[in-house]
């Protein structure tokens, strides 16, 4: 007992000594005649003072010392406090805490900066803060938590602090993340009726395979493993497995921490059958058409998400007629003698509900008009969720707003009213859009456009268009009012000046200058199908070049009897658009078909027709296949032109040869005289295909390049373009593979080709290629860039692997 005593008299004084809060000491007592704070340098003496529970002509003792220095210690300013006695005068002597400077996180990729700086400053580690090095501590180890719970173990946090003058400090955070660890194995025990590959394929957790570089499925974390085991758990109650359970897990980790291995065991129990569906409550409607929306009926084999579905089909149902609050409880009677469940669906269809008022937040350009007018639910109507899906779907379709949130809020004291808010995350409307683009042919090739899809809020288009390249210069202007009226009638004009000089380029060498005025009319019909009706002149004028020319555009001129083509445009179409989004959709399709004709009394009569398809299949969370095609063919309509024309061979004195009608012809002058017609679609709209324009895509083929070709007198061959067109794709979308909604990877198979015309249809002829595509909306406007081989192709084609375009937004 002796030898203990020293340790025991060492403990007691450490006791004594921790009991009494550091710099307090015996203090005899002692009225305050005055106060003194020594150390300040960032804090004020008033801060000191509106903490500090003594004031002048307080009496000072041990006790009320000891009270004032845990006092202005909880203000977390101070590392050190004394307090002292000058006379009658209390001096509190303190150290300031370090003020942080600058905080610094480097290292970081599974989590981003922006997330971790508002962490931190939650917990009051922020630039401009007072440094609290506990605050340090607690950081280190919930990063290091977070990373864990990812399935990283070998992750590093080391924060190492700098410094300053002025009692300031530079913070930072260096973060060795290490890879994440992965599952090599998954073993699952007690499973005898379905195989671990049926179960294992509903996880989002997996074995690593091929795959998982995209997947992801091999990254353990524990919030993963927990989301699995309930999909585990609702694979069997899907099945009737009603008494299943999962009895252990176990998560263990190789020696060097890089490998995971799961097991679970189970027990699954006998299979279940639905012994009678009953409808109880208040249904609203009539019973029979709730029944009809049930999908589980007697001695069906029980599934608990069918069961979710029937009960969010009669919820839905009853929320499109006002019941915005509706439930329905579903009340399961288990017989586990015979193995049946009998299932009560209880409605509670709650009181209707009146929508009071519609509110807009997050749309800082766009006015709350342009948002009201695609709203299907009004305010002052019963509350429809039908109404409110569908809104959301338009304004989507807006191409506005990168996010559409929707959301109902109750209104206190009134359990009949709701009001609806919508949230929106404007994105930028208006683009500067610079293409730029480059082949051997034509060397460099530019595009300049300035857009503004929503025009100071309104929602009126406007586009001005400057292109201009080897051959091509075009200039545009062009306005919509989607809501000339108030039932969503629009109403578009459209001005134009194109001239088109492909005489050194590697298509039919010819010129044509256009001139177009054009006013467009659209109505909608449903909420996905609408017509639209354009009427328009237009002027063309066509030069053709001998020896460059093909001979068979030069015959059409030459047929028709003039240069100059003057033209009564009419245009009819109609669309059905039900895609869930305009900048990055994901499902629904997309059709048109448009008629477009040169009216009677035109100098030339024909017409076109187009028809094009764009349907968005989502296979799974992390493949979305898109299935594009486009057919278009156009022909002459009315008598054939003819005409017999003699040609004089040219001299010296005339280099092109000359051309006059036969009366005109001297038995001495002529060389031969021919006969031209003017007969199908002029060769000046005829239909082009190859390169990224969406009028005609098939990437890795030179822009405009496939199709027939005619051999001039000067040897090359040209391609001329046809009258029958046909392209298409599959393109199958990534949309995890990249952390943002503002870009898509793809991968693509294009095919297509054109043809002079109907009866010259091969399907041997069409081109194919397959490349890859990153399409990205970035801050600085559209980036497109795309690389693709081309798989079947003939040694005249001319190929074009990498194109891209790229602009900025204003």
């Amino acid at each position: 007992m002796t030898r203990h005593l020293p340790r025991r008299l060492l403990a007691l004084a450490l006791a004594a000594a921790l009991a009494v809060p550091a710099g307090a000491q015996q203090v005899d007592p002692f009225t305050v005649s005055d106060i003194r704070v020594d150390g300040l340098q960032r804090i004020s003496a008033g801060t000191v003072f509106t903490y500090l529970p003594v004031e002048r002509g307080d009496v000072v003792d041990s006790t009320r010392a000891a009270e004032s220095i845990r006092a202005l210690y909880k203000t977390g300013f101070f590392e050190d406090i004394r307090l002292d006695r000058q006379g009658d005068i209390l001096v509190v002597s303190v150290t300031e805490r370090p003020a942080i400077n600058k905080l610094t996180i480097t290292g970081n990729k599974d989590i981003k900066t922006e997330d971790l700086t508002k962490g931190l400053a939650d917990i009051g580690l922020a630039e401009g803060d007072t440094f609290d090095r506990l605050a340090l501590d607690r950081v280190t180890q919930e990063l290091t938590k977070q990373y864990n719970n990812r399935g990283k173990y070998n992750v590093e946090i080391t924060p190492t602090i700098a410094r300053l003058d002025r009692n300031r400090v530079d913070l930072t955070i260096a973060v060795k993340e290490g890879k994440a660890a992965k599952i090599r194995h998954i073993n699952l025990i007690g499973n005898e009726t379905f195989d671990d590959e049926a179960i294992l394929d509903t996880w989002e957790s997996g074995e690593s395979n091929w795959l998982s570089w995209y997947r992801r499925d091999d990254q353990y974390s524990r919030e993963k493993l927990s989301g699995d085991l309930e999909r585990l758990n609702s694979f069997y109650l899907d099945r009737g497995y009603v008494d299943f359970s999962v009895d252990n897990t176990q998560v263990s980790i190789s020696p060097d921490r890089q490998d995971m291995f799961i097991t679970a065991g189970i027990t699954e129990g006998e299979q279940y059958k639905v012994s009678g569906v009953e409808i109880t409550g208040d249904t609203i409607l009539p019973k029979e058409d709730i029944e009809r929306l049930v999908l589980v009926q007697k001695d069906q084999v029980f599934s608990r998400r069918l069961l979710e579905i029937s009960s969010d089909a009669i919820t839905a149902t009853l929320g499109n007629v006002g019941y915005a609050f509706a439930q329905v409880n579903t009340v399961p009677d288990v017989n586990r003698e015979a193995k049946t469940v009998g299932i009560n669906l209880q409605v509670v269809p709650g009181p209707r509900v009146n929508v009071r008022r519609i509110a807009f937040k997050g749309n800082t350009r766009t006015s709350d008009e342009v948002l009201r007018r695609e709203m299907r639910q009004f305010e002052g109507s019963w509350y429809s969720q039908a109404a409110l899906d569908r809104s959301k779907i338009r304004l989507q379709g807006l191409g506005f707003f990168e996010a559409v949130d929707v959301e109902t809020q109750p209104v206190p004291g009134s359990p009949d009213l709701v009001d609806v808010v919508v949230n929106v995350k404007e994105t930028t409307s208006g683009s500067f859009v610079f293409g730029l683009g480059y082949s051997q042919l034509t060397g460099v090739t530019t595009q300049v456009q300035l857009s503004q899809d929503n025009f100071l809020g309104s929602g009126n288009r406007i586009a001005i268009e400057a292109n201009r390249n080897a051959y091509l210069q075009r200039y545009s202007f062009s306005f919509i009012n989607p809501y000339f009226t108030d039932s969503g009638v629009s109403l578009g004009y459209n001005l134009s000046w194109r001239e088109f000089d492909n005489s050194d380029f590697g298509t039919a060498a010819f010129s044509r200058t256009t001139r177009l005025g054009q006013v467009q009319l659209g109505i909608p019909l449903t909420e996905t199908d609408s017509v639209s009706f354009a009427l328009g002149l237009e002027s063309d004028q066509i030069f053709t070049f001998q020896g460059l020319t093909p001979q068979s555009a030069i015959d059409y001129i030459d047929a028709v009897g003039n240069r100059t083509f003057h033209t009564a445009r009419a245009e009819f179409g109609w669309s059905r658009n039900s895609l869930n989004s305009a900048l990055t959709p994901t499902a629904g399709m997309f059709q048109r078909v448009l008629a477009e004709v040169a009216l009677p009394g035109s100098t030339v009569e024909y017409y076109k027709f187009t028809y094009e398809l764009s349907k968005f299949w989502p296979l799974s969370r992390h493949l979305v296949l898109n299935t594009r095609g486009r057919i278009g063919y156009g022909d002459s309509y009315g008598d054939e032109t003819v005409r017999n024309l003699c040609y004089i061979a040219p001299t010296l004195a005339i280099p092109e040869p000359e051309v006059t009608p036969p009366e005109e012809c001297t038995p001495a002058s002529p060389d031969y005289v021919k006969t031209v017609s003017a007969e199908g679609l002029p060769f000046f709209e005829n239909f082009y295909a190859g390169g990224v324009s969406s009028q005609g895509r098939v990437r890795g083929f030179t822009d405009n390049a496939l199709g027939p070709r005619e051999v001039a007198s000067n040897g090359f061959p040209q391609p001329i373009g046809g009258a029958l067109q046909t392209v298409g794709s599959l393109e199958m979308f990534f949309p995890t593979l990249l952390d943002t909604p503002a870009a898509r990877i793809s991968a693509f198979v294009d095919a297509g080709n054109v043809y002079r015309d109907f009866d010259s249809f091969d399907a041997g002829e069409l081109r194919v290629s397959a490349g890859a595509a990153i399409l990205w909306r970035s801050p600085m406007g559209p980036i497109s860039i795309s690389y693709a081989l081309p798989l079947r192709k003939e040694d005249t084609d001319e190929i074009e692997r990498l194109q891209f375009t790229f602009g900025g937004a204003f």
